[in-house]
């Protein structure tokens, strides 16, 4: 069995509040984009997990798909298998590829065995995992509140448009994002924002995380400036950094640079 699991992008990021459960309270829209790791699940005699790609963050806790797995093997009757994991997405970028892989592994599990887990069981596992992680539960742009694991359908068109997304290879730790942030106004509702033409964007629907970001990092602010000069309708920071992206109405052209970039059409 093989797998793609998806980059996201958010459009807007509201910061609302410190929660009781030290959590942030947030809203956000989140859209998957056609940027992919490759996941391989194979049956196996014994658990097995490799990687290849891009190199993986050194960190203290186990890789999110093998966080999946065993969550998955502690609450239902699966057998071993075999995992590899081919990391394309740029890890600590804001673009949730490690969420979409713990997910991922989740969705694949899930068929692999026949467990005939429903979507709503698949979501409430995924949180468990990350509080974006149930998200990557669904094929369809939604409005993220709570932590960011409350989910609600949004409608989004944005057919015909381009996306092109730079990642500058600047690591933002989440205490370093979470730092001199400001909390957004209630009655900034992107929901609400995301109604209007794309072209009214600009003005209204922000990223949080943005500002202090663009303070400690001159270049981040940089790359949203050029997006904006070469023709993009809307460009912004996804997540909590460094990726930035912006929407063009016509297929934009590469930059000649080192930086990991790609283009998609949405």
């Amino acid at each position: 069995m093989i797998l793609f699991p998806p980059a996201k992008i958010n459009l807007g990021l509201n910061i609302l509040g410190k929660r009781s459960d030290n959590y942030h309270a947030l809203e956000t829209c989140m859209l998957a984009v056609g940027i992919t790791d490759v996941l391989e699940i194979l049956p196996s005699d014994e658990f097995h997990f490799s990687h290849s790609g891009i190199p993986f963050i050194d960190g203290d806790g186990k890789n999110l798909v093998v966080q999946a797995y065993e969550l998955i093997k502690a609450k239902y009757k699966i057998g071993c298998v075999a995992i590899h994991l081919q990391k394309n997405i740029p890890m600590g970028a804001g673009l949730g590829g490690g969420s979409a892989d713990a997910t991922y592994t989740l969705l694949g599990l899930n068929e692999l065995f026949h467990l005939k887990l429903s979507d709503a069981t698949l979501e409430d596992l995924a949180s468990e995992l990350g509080s974006d992680c149930a998200f990557f539960v669904y094929d369809s742009p939604q409005i993220a509140t709570g932590r960011g694991e409350i989910l609600e359908n949004v409608l989004l068109d944005l057919k015909g448009k381009f996306l092109k997304i730079i990642n500058p290879g600047v690591h933002i730790g989440t205490k370093e994002a979470y730092a001199n942030v400001s909390f957004s106004p209630d009655d900034n509702c992107i929901k609400d924002i995301l109604k209007l033409p794309v072209s009214e964007w600009k003005e209204s629907l922000k990223n949080d995380f943005e500002v202090s970001a663009f303070k400690k990092h001159e270049s981040l602010s940089m790359i949203k400036d050029k997006l904006y000069a070469e023709g993009a309708v809307y460009a912004s920071m996804t997540g909590s950094g460094s990726t930035m992206y912006g929407i063009y109405n016509e297929r934009p052209l590469l930059w000649d640079s080192d930086l990991f970039e790609r283009i998609v059409e949405l």
